[in-house]
């Protein structure tokens, strides 16, 4: 019997027998063991008429439920859901409709305590929700401050091959350094970046959507790809989920080369190859940009003066941080326990670091991935977003009218 339970039907006991010394008058008693005096009668009531177990809690559950499902509609539905283990609360609650629509059938909400009850259904394991990050706006102000990449939308070629094309621009001078068909996996777009890399230069960041090959639903947002991009020193942008306004100059982009190069599609994915190539060439040397005053993207873009390197160094820690390499399994070792952290980071080292709370942040190069409470419970970061400005004030405030146009990715200047 639980400790506090006993407690509690000892001071009854005892209030009980305060009461018989006649001391204390009820008033006071209720006062002194903080109970209403309904609840003290009650006790005495039951006492008094010889039950043993006066003292003790009685369940509150009903004598009787008029609208409780009978054995037989219970029966009928564990049945169903044997003959069909895959149909949730409301199919079933459909087939048993057809096979018997005279029948008072429970609700699917009932059918489903039915069936939780029986053990026929499954718990499912509900993921905790990330940790929101914040970061303040990124301004892009020269070449390679931020590249841009995503995946035009898939389409076929003549025969009837499936083309993905990638693509890759500086977001400064709208300059399109790669157009290229690859398999939308990390190692199909890896090479890609590998090659515009050695060709260009490394970026300060790049800015993606959140799904893969790009980003995951594990810590910091990261797969193996933007952990690659990290230890290389390039900072990861992740939009938010379902915003491509947020990479808007990318997607307005996409419409010029789906209308020059895939209406009608090539014959075949070299043939597509061949379209993207020139596409590439025409957009950066001769075709004028609206956003850079009608003048061409080549003019405004220089290669970065980071190179790829040849060989990728592990990330680096200050000394107050416990340094812990990933296993294969994506746990580390944290006092003596093993920790789930990410998949994306097998085989790396991550920094640990104590704060203030007695908490330890997680990081991996530079950025925050999660934090591991007091209880060694690891809690998953989100990938940091970006803040947006604060509006700023005009100098001569104008009358201006109170309807907003709608704005979407085709206002983008270009």
């Amino acid at each position: 019997m639980p400790f506090l339970e006993t407690c509690r039907m000892e001071e009854r006991v005892r209030m009980m027998l305060d009461y018989d010394t006649g001391n204390w008058s009820v008033s006071e008693l209720c006062q002194r063991y903080r109970v209403c005096r309904d609840t003290f009668y009650e006790w005495r009531q039951r006492r008094d008429g010889g039950e043993p177990g006066w003292f003790m809690d009685r369940s509150h559950a009903v004598w009787h439920c008029p609208h409780r499902t009978g054995s037989e509609l219970a029966a009928a539905v564990i049945s169903a859901r044997r003959r069909f283990p895959h149909l949730g609360p409301r199919k079933l609650l459909v087939v048993l409709r057809r096979q018997a629509p005279e029948k008072p059938w429970p609700a699917p909400s009932t059918m489903g305590d039915l069936l939780k009850k029986a053990g026929l259904v499954e718990p499912v394991k509900r993921r905790r929700r990330a940790i929101d990050q914040r970061r303040p706006f990124a301004a892009v102000t020269a070449a390679n401050d931020e590249w841009s990449a995503d995946f035009k939308g898939w389409f076929r070629t003549r025969d009837q091959r499936r083309v993905d094309p990638l693509t890759i621009a500086d977001s400064h001078s709208r300059f399109l350094i790669e157009v290229r068909v690859a398999p939308p996996t990390i190692a199909g777009v890896q090479p890609v970046f590998a090659t515009a890399f050695r060709d260009y230069g490394l970026p300060l960041a790049i800015r993606c959507d959140n799904g893969p090959p790009f980003g995951s639903a594990g810590a910091g947002g990261l797969s193996r790809l933007s952990a690659w991009w990290l230890k290389l020193g390039i900072d990861p942008h992740f939009i938010r989920p379902a915003s491509p306004q947020e990479n808007g100059r990318h997607e307005r982009m996409h419409r010029t080369l789906k209308a020059q190069t895939s209406r009608p599609p090539a014959a075949n994915p070299a043939a597509q190859q061949r379209r993207f190539d020139a596409f590439r060439r025409h957009y950066n040397q001769e075709r004028p940009h609206e956003a850079l005053n009608q003048s061409t993207p080549a003019e405004h873009y220089a290669a970065s003066s980071r190179s790829l390197p040849d060989r990728i160094e592990d990330p680096w820690y200050d000394a107050d941080h416990q340094v812990r390499r990933i296993r294969t399994s994506g746990e580390v070792m944290w006092k003596g326990e093993r920790i789930f952290i990410s998949e994306a980071l097998v085989g790396e080292l991550v920094g640990i670091a104590e704060l203030e709370t007695g908490d330890h942040v997680v990081r991996f190069c530079t950025r925050d991935i999660g934090i591991l409470n007091r209880k060694s419970r690891f809690r998953r970061f989100a990938p940091p977003r970006d803040t947006p400005p604060e509006p700023t004030e005009p100098a001569h405030p104008t009358d201006l009218s109170g309807i907003i146009p709608v704005q979407n990715v085709d206002h983008q200047p270009g």
